[in-house]
């Protein structure tokens, strides 16, 4: 047995007696460890990396199995069959390391024996949580052949400028979803034997390099999700082995390159996502491109119409042209091998061609969101079909083939004219995912499927009657919206005994009444609960604070009474807090029970109730989720996920607004139209990706601090209706953003600052400040006042540098008295002008200012 301090010494020696184990290779160019110190060499990286909880989400989503390899390591047997290693059978040589999914924490450190190993070939520390920059050296491993360290999102690595020592062996290189450091050097284009170049998600700006196309034995290119920006270059003609190539989500501009009819090996090609435009090149012919399975243009500015060799290809499996901006009819459909096509939202018109009906082979069909007619023209559908999108496509009633379709698991006729009761017969099929919003089904609700519904959209309908207590039974339901409807009654009380998959309950805009039960609490997976414009009452139940992954709570204009719920700070995911229009009262409490309370609030409503006392400074001062200031240089994304966007509604810009989607870098406190008190406080200005605040309608006091003008993402600002006092910062003036201002009906003074923003708010942002001046006010600064005052303190001066006791006798010819009274007032305010003026006025004369100062 191998003890710890046996251990510590042989692994210390391994770098100093390397040269005395080591065996010369057949080249003797290169000198390799010994298979013994081979695995002292592998039991370090053990020992220098830790393991941590197995829940990776590349592991967790792609269902891999994920478990510590490393733990079961011992120097008490034999290396070569532990988890991961692989060795040469002939010598016992290691030759590949599998570490992919082993809860792997911790850094690579540029001396680790892990470059010790240089018969290596196969390197895979793929979905861990390796950390610190990946060393250099790691390139430089003279046989290496494939290296893959994906989804290692904290690890950051820097390519060689200069040749690469694995050049001549490398194969395969995937750093995806790492951080590529300065790019991708020339020294990448001297890789001539890679086939498989993987550089998703690494961050990477910048024209996408010529010298990649002198990768001749590339097979496979992936560039996905990056910020590459130009056209793509004319050089990648030369990838004549290309079968994979993928540059979705950057910035690419430029139109479709016509060179890609020369890349006859072509399998794959992905472009979606990027600012392509112009018509597609209609003189190519399906012959150029005999292998091509799969063709992304998606989420482009294409335009022109869709060219006939599309429908063409001899290979086509999957062809996407959504989300570009196409015209005309569509071409009649010739593959026969065609399994899934997407041309919605774009301007095709025409009918829908009859050869569709003849796609033996087609599973899923979307023609959403065109200027389609004839439609229900359309007889039959392969039988096989899984997925249909028929939305915004003038439809009266539902086609009758789609009861025929057995198979069918995703079904979207929104946005149509569709009216009615919903048919029994859809609940009995094998749908999953069905949306038939903004539609005019009425009736009503009365069964959900229990087992298998994970999708329901019923938005915008005029369906009635009460909420279907079969919710409680729908194990698999995720998302279920039925809001914008006339449905009544009181929310089901669901059973704890059953695991709920709910993550979006949407019962907004209906007539739901009742108290909200504490049993809701049982759906721990709910993300989303939006009740706004109902009935309900009473109070919030305690029970919400076990709502872990809730990110949306909207329980606005209802009839709920009750004080804040404090118990909701502790949410650590809540993003956004409506509680607007209902009659919560008292005072706010500030003794926090918890360090950071709302972590990760965004957006927060608390207006049009009856709360009293300070505003929540120890809430605003905690706000983590609004003190970004580099959010506008964040990728701008919508709550929720691939199917579902969440829907709040609010006031902003004095303006109530419906946002059927919320951005991420959306930020709003709307606390008006309640009686809080006191100062605004100063941690206010912390709030640096802050957009909008409203707090007006209040009895705030005060001044308005200065530091709301380090806010230099604000939108709007509304402090009206309140008791301020003082001046307006002129650091308000530097927020070039703010393009609402209402500072009306306070009690403020001075001169309204001069700046950019200021110059283009009107009268309404001031009104009713009675001591404010300047534009867009027509009362004018008293400038002459001002400057009155000065020459004043200069003749004060002037004059009483000469002042004698002699002053005094003045009021002889008035009378002793009156003299005596004139000059104490002139001795004591030091201000003769004052009752010069007085005098000079009473006897009717009138005098100029420069005549009064020659007076004296």
């Amino acid at each position: 047995m191998w003890s710890l301090g046996q251990y510590t010494i042989i692994s210390t020696l391994v770098l100093l007696l390397q040269p005395y184990v080591a065996v010369s290779s057949p080249s003797g160019a290169t000198t390799h460890l010994s298979p013994n110190m081979q695995k002292l060499a592998l039991f370090q990286i053990k020992q220098s990396l830790s393991i941590n909880a197995c829940d990776h989400v590349i592991c967790v989503e792609e269902r891999l199995p994920s478990y510590p390899k490393t733990m079961d390591w011992s120097m008490n047997s034999d290396c070569c069959k532990w988890n991961g290693v692989t060795c040469n059978q002939t010598t016992g040589d290691v030759i590949g390391l599998d570490l992919s999914c082993s809860c792997l924490e911790g850094s690579i450190p540029s001396n680790s024996t892990l470059f010790q190993l240089s018969y290596l070939q196969t390197l895979n520390f793929r979905a861990n949580d390796l950390n610190g920059i990946l060393p250099e050296r790691i390139f430089h491993l003279p046989n290496l052949k494939q290296l893959n360290a994906d989804g290692n999102f904290n690890l950051t690595t820097i390519l060689p400028k200069i040749n690469w020592g694995s050049r001549s062996s490398l194969q395969m290189l995937s750093l995806q979803e790492t951080t590529i450091s300065g790019g991708i050097p020339h020294s990448v284009g001297y890789l001539k034997s890679v086939t498989i170049f993987s550089l998703s998600s690494c961050k990477i700006t910048g024209l996408i390099p010529k010298f990649i196309g002198n990768l001749a034995q590339l097979t496979e290119l992936n560039l996905n999700y990056n910020n590459f920006s130009g056209p793509i270059p004319d050089s990648f003609a030369n990838l004549q082995n290309l079968k994979y190539l993928s540059l979705r989500d950057n910035k690419i501009s430029g139109q479709f390159p016509t060179w890609v009819a020369s890349l006859t090996q072509l399998k794959f090609l992905d472009l979606s996502g990027n600012f392509l435009s112009r018509p597609l090149p209609s003189n190519l012919t399906a012959r150029c491109l005999p292998k091509l399975m799969l063709l992304n243009l998606s989420y482009n500015l294409f335009n022109g119409t869709i060219p006939s060799w599309l429908f063409d290809l001899p290979s086509i499996t999957r062809l996407f042209v959504d989300h570009n901006g196409f015209t005309g009819q569509l071409n009649e459909f010739k593959s026969s091998t065609l399994l899934t096509f997407n041309c919605a939202n774009n301007l095709l018109s025409g009918t829908i061609p009859q050869s569709l009906s003849k796609l033996a082979s087609l599973i899923s069909f979307d023609i959403s969101y065109n200027n389609f007619s004839g439609v229900v023209k359309i007889t039959t559908l392969n039988p096989n079909i899984v997925d249909l999108g028929l939305a915004s496509c003038k439809i009266m009633k539902i086609p009758h083939y789609i009861r025929s379709l057995e198979k069918l698991r995703y079904l979207d006729l929104s946005n149509n004219q569709i009216g009615g009761e919903i048919p029994q017969w859809i609940w009995k099929g094998s749908l999953n995912q069905l949306n038939l919003s903004y539609n005019y089904f009425n009736g009503g609700l009365q069964h959900l499927p229990e087992n298998r519904l994970i999708f329901l959209n019923l938005q915008h309908n005029k369906l009635k009657g009460s909420l279907p207590a079969s919710i409680c039974n729908s194990s698999s339901l995720e998302v279920l919206n039925l809001s914008n409807n006339n449905l009544s009654g009181v929310l089901p009380v669901c059973p704890r005994s059953l695991n709920y998959s709910l993550a979006v309950l949407d019962l907004r805009m209906n007539r739901i009444r009742g108290s909200l039960p504490s049993s809701l609490s049982n759906f721990r997976e709910l993300k989303s609960l939006n009740l706004y414009g109902n009935e309900v009452e009473g109070t919030i139940p305690l029970s919400f604070a076990k709502f872990d992954n809730l990110e949306v709570l909207d329980l606005g204009s209802n009839h709920l009474k009750d004080t804040f719920p404090q118990w909701l700070e502790a949410l650590p995911n809540l993003q956004v807090l409506i509680l607007k229009s209902n009659k919560f009262h008292s005072t706010i409490n500030s003794l926090s029970k918890i360090q950071h309370p709302f972590p990760s609030l965004r957006i927060i409503d608390l207006s049009n109730n009856e709360f009293s006392g300070p505003l929540p400074a120890k809430y605003i001062e905690n706000f983590k989720g609004m003190m970004n200031g580099d959010a506008n240089k964040i990728e701008s994304i919508y709550m929720g996920n691939s199917y579902y966007r969440d829907t709040v509604k609010m006031v902003i810009k004095g303006v109530e607004l419906e946002f059927v989607r919320i951005l991420t870098v959306f930020t709003t406190i709307n606390l008006s139209g309640n009686s809080f008190e006191g100062d605004i406080p100063e941690s206010i200005g912390n709030l640096k990706s802050l957009r909008h605040l409203n707090l007006s309608h209040n009895h705030l006091s005060g001044h308005i601090s200065s530091l709301i003008g380090e806010l230099f993402m604000l939108e709007s600002l509304d402090l009206s209706f309140n008791r301020l006092v003082g001046v307006i910062p002129q650091e308000l003036a530097g927020i070039y953003t703010l393009s609402r201002l209402n500072l009306s009906h306070n009690d403020l003074n001075g001169h309204i600052p001069v700046g950019t923003q200021f110059q283009t708010f009107e009268n309404d942002s001031y009104v009713g400040n009675l001591a404010l001046c300047g534009p867009p006010l027509s009362k004018k600064c008293k400038r002459e006042f001002i400057e009155m005052q000065d020459e004043e303190d200069e003749d004060a001066d002037y004059f009483f540098s000469g002042f004698t006791w002699e002053a005094v006798v003045i009021g002889y010819g008035s009378g002793v008295v009156v003299g005596f009274a004139v000059g104490y007032i002139m001795f004591r305010t030091r201000d003769p002008k004052w009752i010069t003026g007085i005098i000079i006025k009473k006897i009717g004369l009138k005098v100029r200012r420069s005549e009064i100062r020659r007076f004296f």
